[in-house]
């Protein structure tokens, strides 16, 4: 499983208003990034901001109420603050506010930051001639419980007509804030939550889109075809929640949000946590229960997140994944993991690359363990038939050496295999060496003893004296190792197409080396002398590579055995 959370991570983290509801109809915004372009439309005009009472008000309650620096500077606009205030600046300036003037014209005296146990932030504002105005903007429920009425009614047929707006904008990926404000004492300058209850004035809500990364869709559908669920959790509205989570390719489970969490049994808790994909209006400490859920039904559970409240869940998963960019060090620390890019793309990467190291760990062993059980099998073979030994012991510290510095390298240089990320995840306890990896490894081990000892006897038979039979025995073991190496690139896979011989340079090259230090160990006087060895004829390599294609099929057959029993090896 993995938990990640949706603004900058799944999403690209660029907010823009695309929507502004008013008590008296719905406009659009149009303009990307954080300058001044855009406009504003009623239906198909252009509202001029001048005229529009009800558009500049809301605009400059999100621009006072608003803690985002937007700069012009070496030919573009850049944002000094959260992306969601630095939308609503951008919105301001389209409707036609000058940002310093506004801020010159109504200085702040006091302010209640934003936090999640009351959702809202406020802030205190003097004009210059004594006027004070309270300006609030928060979530949407949160805002509307505030104000006094809504469009002028107090009833609950004026709330439900919002919420019904509310509801579609949500419904189209917006995230909404509401914006409100009030009057207040003209002497008050401090401004406390106490003082934030009631009497305001709803101005109305903005919708902001913040679209999903087109590499996490395709990231998201990469780790569920590897066996991988992905769940959003996120602080937005439910049905803002469920539209993204449905752009994302998640479950269209209705979204579950905190509330809904904190009223629920242990028992529906887990069920929730595993059934859904997306969590919506969560906080902190709902990321720590699902995480807790999670792992209760076995899942091993990877979580995102980049601030200090998220330390808690990020230390309780099997994988804390911090944010590089936007996380604290308090999360990164709590982490086991910091995406340096803050993208989602890069954690589904990782799954990819993790399992490529993986199979190459394995690829490795399966490689290295035959050539060994070769060696010592050939010696176990000749010691119990009281038989002449095929190969020395400075022989086997030669194949050792030579093979071990290219043929072996090579392994870990292999690129993923083509169906790593369609594999469903190995079981958690499930040991490096499978039955399948040691059925493998004794099955070449038993080949290469087979083939040594064969060739030696015949060497021997053929009146060849004993160096020149050890020396085709070791050339042997060696142009086993070769063609097992192109065997071994693949599980259970087919090597016997011309893709399996390319794209892996390294073992080209390994290969290249070893059958030069095996012709400077065959012919060359001074190794001839270390070695015992002796040169040999031409019908010796004919025999040493027929008994290598003969071993590369053996192999191959057994891979087709083993794929028509839909074994991937994996």
């Amino acid at each position: 499983m993995i938990c990640s959370d949706k603004t900058g991570t799944l999403t690209r983290n660029e907010m823009a208003v695309a929507s502004v509801l008013l008590p008296d109809g719905d406009c659009t915004a149009s303009g990307t990034g954080y300058g001044p372009q855009g406009e504003v439309r009623r239906g198909d005009c252009v509202v001029d901001p001048g005229s529009d009472d009800a558009l500049a008000a809301i605009a400059r309650a999100a621009l006072l109420c608003n803690d985002a620096e937007v700069r012009h500077a070496d030919g573009e606009w850049r944002l000094a603050g959260d992306p969601t205030e630095g939308a609503l600046v951008a919105f301001a300036a389209r409707a036609g506010l000058d940002a310093a003037a506004e801020r010159a014209a109504w200085p702040r005296c006091d302010e209640i930051p934003f936090a999640s146990e009351h959702r809202f932030m406020a802030t205190l504002h003097h004009d210059h001639h004594g006027h004070a105005v309270v300006c609030l903007k928060g979530a949407p429920e949160r805002v509307l419980d505030l104000c006094a009425g809504a469009d002028g009614d107090e009833g609950t047929a004026a709330r439900a007509r919002w919420e019904a707006r509310l509801e579609a904008a949500a419904a189209r990926g917006e995230r909404l804030l509401g914006i409100a404000q009030r009057r207040a004492d003209d002497a008050c300058d401090r401004l406390a939550v106490e003082d934030v209850r009631c009497g305001f004035t709803l101005l109305g809500f903005v919708g902001m889109i913040d679209p999903p990364r087109d590499e996490a869709i395709d990231a998201v559908a990469r780790c569920q075809a590897a066996g991988v669920r992905v769940k959003m959790i996120t602080g937005d509205h439910a049905t803002t929640a469920q539209a993204i989570g449905a752009r994302l390719g998640l479950s269209d489970r209705p979204a579950v949000t905190g509330q809904t969490l904190e009223a629920m049994t242990p028992e529906a808790l887990a069920e929730a946590a595993w059934s859904s994909d997306v969590f919506a209006r969560a906080s902190p400490e709902h990321k720590l229960r699902i995480v807790e859920a999670l792992q209760a039904r076995g899942a091993v559970v990877a979580m995102t997140g980049d601030g200090v409240n998220d330390a808690p869940a990020l230390k309780r998963a099997d994988i804390g994944v911090a944010m590089g960019i936007k996380g604290t060090d308090a999360a990164k620390e709590a982490a086991e993991m910091v995406l340096t890019d803050d993208n989602f793309a890069s954690i589904a990467n990782a799954v990819e690359e993790g399992r490529t190291i993986y199979d190459n760990i394995r690829k490795a062993l399966l490689f290295i363990l035959p050539t060994n059980g070769g060696e010592a099998g050939i010696i176990v073979v000749a010691t119990l038939l009281g038989a002449a030994m095929p190969i020395t012991a400075a022989q086997i510290l030669w194949v050792n050496m030579v093979t071990a510095v290219t043929l072996a390298l090579a392994v870990c240089f292999e690129p993923p295999e083509p169906d790593v990320m369609s594999r469903p995840p190995r079981p958690a306890a499930e040991p490096l060496l499978t039955r399948f990896l040691v059925q493998r490894i004794a099955f070449v081990s038993l080949l290469l003893v087979a083939a040594c000892t064969a060739l030696f006897e015949w060497s021997l038979a053929r009146g060849e004296p004993v160096a020149v039979a050890r020396t085709v025995a070791v050339n042997m073991l060696v142009a086993g190792e070769i063609v097992y190496l192109y065997n071994v690139r693949h599980f259970t896979a087919t090597s016997l197409e011309a893709g399996a011989f390319t794209g892996n340079r390294v073992a080209a090259l390994a290969v290249a080396v070893l059958v030069v230090l095996q012709a400077l160990f065959t012919y060359a006087p001074a190794a001839n002398a270390w070695f015992g060895t002796a040169p040999i004829a031409p019908v010796e390599w004919a025999a040493i590579g027929a008994a290598a294609v003969a071993l590369f099929l053996a192999v191959e057959a057994d891979k087709a055995w083993r794929r028509r029993r839909g074994a991937s090896g994996g």
